[in-house]
């Protein structure tokens, strides 16, 4: 006999499910960088199937908020830095203050809470409680009360990041519209004129932290040996990276730091050869738009969280005991890293050969 033991609280598919489609607005939170909100496509995409008439908003962090524009099925965002994503706090301030109100303004019927496996959704369910938002859903390990009305017990922390999203909405009565992450490319997005007509690749050297990035000096290794194979290579980076591009490209590849929009570097990317980046927003991006990468995959992450799946793709990493670590910095010498310049350019030319 099976006995379902799961904790009282713990919601229970087909018991008490959300009536989608008669919500008018629903929010989805997921204040976290640029690629964590391109992996919330097929969230809005299943979201807008069970919710027809709903408008869907975006809670997001001021630097995945760009990333909104490329998402067809979002009609509104939230930009707020929430607490729960910064790490220091100012004694006795609510930096959440303003962000409830604003919600309470804008009246969601529900709250979709998504977390990666070592984040909680409690501080943003209590945001949303305070709000007056009514149905509150997320994943946990832990029990936190009444603060989600449908509290769905979490996967296994190796689960990706787009199946561990779909999971919790299937939970609570909505399917899936399939798990590929899809973008749009806006038709005004510019085209760097250093590649009109020509063969290229894109290298994007830059990550969120220093832990995630793979060393300047082999990058710049890379750029030199897709340049001799005859493609133009462009560098990519924000403006603040710009001393960091300008060094991975050297004499050969083409700078191009703080110069494009994200709905340019998608266009940029759609039309690469290949694509070579750290796990970082770029990879997630040329997944969205189907362009080959090579990813240099730090051990701050678990690989099968967040491996691109929509596009040819090769993860390069080393296994070492201290991943899955997430760290800013790295205090070992970034040895999840040790990779060389010819391993990356081996399976760059094997993913072009495949397109050829």
């Amino acid at each position: 006999m099976q006995v379902d033991l799961r904790h009282p609280a713990a919601h229970r598919p087909g018991h008490g499910d959300p009536d989608w489609r008669a919500m008018r607005r629903i929010l989805v939170v997921r204040p976290d960088n640029v690629g964590d909100v391109l992996m919330t496509g097929p969230v809005f995409r299943a979201l807008r199937a069970a919710a027809p008439g709903a408008q869907l908003d975006l809670l997001a962090s001021p630097a995945g908020a760009a990333a909104a524009a490329l998402l067809p099925e979002v009609d509104g965002v939230v930009t707020a830095s929430v607490s729960w994503q910064q790490l220091d706090l100012v004694p006795g301030a609510d930096p959440d203050v303003a962000l409830v109100a604003e919600l309470a303004e804008r009246r969601h019927d529900a709250a979709i809470v998504l977390t990666s496996f070592s984040q909680s959704p409690w501080p943003a369910a209590e945001v949303a409680r305070r709000a007056g938002v009514p149905v509150r859903v997320g994943l946990s390990k832990e029990f936190g009360g009444g603060l989600l009305t449908h509290w769905v017990p979490s996967p296994p922390d190796e689960e990706h990041q787009v199946d561990r999203m779909l999971g919790l909405l299937a939970a609570v009565g909505v399917p899936s519209r399939g798990a590929a992450l899809q973008v749009r490319v806006p038709d005004d997005a510019a085209t760097p004129l250093a590649v009109v007509g020509a063969r290229y690749a894109v290298v994007a050297p830059g990550a969120s932290c220093p832990s995630r990035r793979w060393p300047a000096e082999r990058f710049a290794a890379v750029v030199r040996g897709l340049a001799a194979d005859g493609l133009t290579v462009v560098v990519s980076g924000t403006e603040r990276e710009s001393a960091l591009v300008d060094a991975v490209a050297g004499d050969v590849g083409v700078p191009l730091a703080g110069g494009l929009g994200l709905g340019d570097l998608a266009s940029l990317l759609a039309g690469a050869e290949v694509v070579v980046a750290n796990n970082s927003g770029g990879v997630h991006l040329a997944d969205a738009v189907g362009a080959p990468v090579v990813e240099l995959f730090a051990g701050t992450e678990t690989v099968d969280q967040y491996r691109p799946r929509s596009t040819r793709a090769e993860v390069l990493t080393r296994p070492v005991a201290c991943a899955p670590c997430r760290q800013l910095v790295c205090p070992f010498g970034q040895e999840c890293l040790a990779i060389g310049p010819d391993e990356v350019l081996a399976a760059a030319r094997r993913l072009r050969a495949v397109a050829v």
